[in-house]
């Protein structure tokens, strides 16, 4: 039988939770935002034999790009091709919503030593369009030091191409709203960082190792606000002459590198 795609559907929450089991040591965040993918759409699985065994989503960012994501195929059917027809079916989904003047490319970000992805992205026209580190952290590290939540300004956002989790958005007005309904902004001792409303992926939009040092306490409040004992944070690739010192005060790389881990691809349709 011939698997197919279509759009995800209440009743596939079992498959999503059996594979998001088996995918990044049982981490993985497809459950968590299972109801909130179907409430927006652009939500796809794709279904064999009356199962499904793999997922794919795109969400429309600001500056009309087409945000791929939650690309998935259950361990036990990889390797067999399903990975590349779920990324070319989003691939004709990207040109169909391009004709219609909805988004004008397609992107997506991914982990240095995802080589599939990033293999599959070359060979489908994407281009690396910026790079950042991710680094780890574990709040017993740190004494936990309660921010002050604000509301954040255009003139906050400091960097270029803004990072809210694992999304990546370029500053401007339509990013400043997208950010005020996904993101809350921090500021402690006069520094900020944002956060995505759910995750503990981290965002300081002050850069260097004493702002971060002073930071690093409120991120750690934060994340255990959330119920959770570690966090990430994610810096560009710019702060690579400071790699030792930010190791010092107590980040971690998830593999060791001395390049930047996060990639971010682009493919323009229009």
């Amino acid at each position: 039988m011939e698997p197919i795609i279509r759009e995800a559907r209440p009743e596939d929450r079992p498959f999503i939770e059996a594979i998001s089991r088996l995918t990044w040591g049982g981490e993985d965040y497809l459950v968590r935002v299972f109801d909130e993918w179907l409430s927006d759409g652009g939500f796809y699985v794709l279904e064999l034999e009356g199962k499904v065994i793999g997922t794919a989503k795109l969400t429309l960012l600001p500056g009309k790009v087409g945000w791929l994501e939650g690309l998935r195929v259950h361990p036990d059917y990889r390797g067999r091709g399903y990975g590349k027809k779920l990324h070319g079916f989003m691939l004709e989904l990207g040109e169909k919503l391009a004709r219609e003047g909805k988004i004008g490319a397609l992107e997506f970000a991914t982990y240095f030593l995802n080589r599939e992805s990033t293999s599959m992205a070359e060979r489908t026209g994407f281009h690396i369009k910026a790079r950042f580190f991710v680094f780890g952290a574990k709040t017993e590290e740190f004494e936990p030091e309660e921010p002050e939540r604000i509301e954040p300004t255009l003139e906050d956002l400091t960097l270029g191409l803004i990072p809210v989790g694992w999304h990546f958005v370029r500053r401007s007005e339509e990013a400043l709203d997208w950010i005020k309904e996904n993101a809350e902004l921090y500021n402690i001792n006069g520094f900020h960082f944002l956060a995505p409303k759910e995750g503990t992926t981290f965002t300081p939009l002050d850069i260097g190792l004493a702002t971060l040092k002073s930071m690093l306490p409120a991120m750690a409040w934060v994340a255990e606000e959330r119920g959770k004992g570690e966090f990430d944070v994610m810096l560009p690739s710019g702060v690579k002459p400071l790699l030792l010192g930010l190791k010092r005060l107590g980040l971690y790389l998830w593999d060791e590198t001395e390049e930047p881990n996060v990639l971010v691809f682009r493919k323009k349709l229009v």
